[in-house]
């Protein structure tokens, strides 16, 4: 039976591995039922969580990433306070901070269908169509993961990145909308591994100072369209 009813979960300001470790709580709960189910012969649904949150500043390296495109003294931003991790996710080195909304997808996608790469290119669309709610003309990059604006010129640049991970069909991880972060960071590394290209925010583009409660809920609409979920529960 595929449910296709939405567990959301806001998690507030949260140190970024502590969010990792919940992450894989739930997503281990998921894949735990349908192993359960697989072995049983059960037919009991597994649940989708969608979660929002801010981290303080954190760098993380995906597993295409390499500490190279490190550009800052390590010692010096940790003794800052500011933190690195390496990670299992899809892509390279990014940065999450405050002012940024991050959103973790731990969904069983035998819920909805078994394509990844589908349901990355709907979860492109869906912010898409979040930034034109902004007056925000955004955009894929053939190439690239996430949602970039101005493609064509030498002045392109991303407002969102992406990188999931999936294991037996349940992913992990998420995407990482600037919204009013803080873009100093991202001059201490090579975004995403892409040296050409240049990093930007909501503020940024707009000079608005947005609500994370406006952004999540134009973004929900729009996520229920998109992947025809049902219900959204808290």
């Amino acid at each position: 039976m595929k449910n296709k009813n939405i567990i959301i979960q806001n998690w507030g300001i949260i140190d970024y591995q502590e969010a990792l470790s919940k992450q894989y709580v739930l997503k281990n709960e998921i894949i735990a039922i349908k192993s359960s189910n697989n072995t049983q012969k059960k037919n009991v649904i597994t649940p989708n969580y969608l979660i929002f949150c801010e981290h303080p500043p954190t760098y993380t390296i995906g597993r295409s990433g390499n500490k190279e495109d490190f550009l800052a003294n390590e010692k010096t931003l940790i003794e800052e306070g500011v933190q690195l991790y390496e990670v299992r996710r899809g892509g390279a080195i990014t940065f999450h901070g405050l002012g940024q909304l991050v959103v973790y997808f731990i969904w069983d996608l035998e819920n909805f269908y078994t394509d990844l790469h589908l349901f990355l290119r709907q979860i492109e669309t869906t912010i898409i169509e979040t930034l034109k709610e902004f007056n925000i003309n955004s955009e894929r990059y053939e190439g690239y993961t996430g949602v970039w604006i101005d493609i064509v010129t030498t002045n392109a640049r991303k407002i969102c990145a992406m990188g999931l991970h999936c294991t037996k069909w349940v992913t992990s991880h998420g995407i990482a909308l600037n919204v009013n972060t803080d873009l100093s960071f991202f001059d201490k590394i090579v975004p995403c591994g892409i040296k050409d290209k240049f990093v930007t925010s909501i503020y940024q583009e707009t000079r608005e100072t947005i609500a994370f409660e406006t952004i999540i809920t134009i973004f929900l609409k729009k996520l229920q369209i998109n992947f025809h979920i049902v219900n959204y529960e808290k």
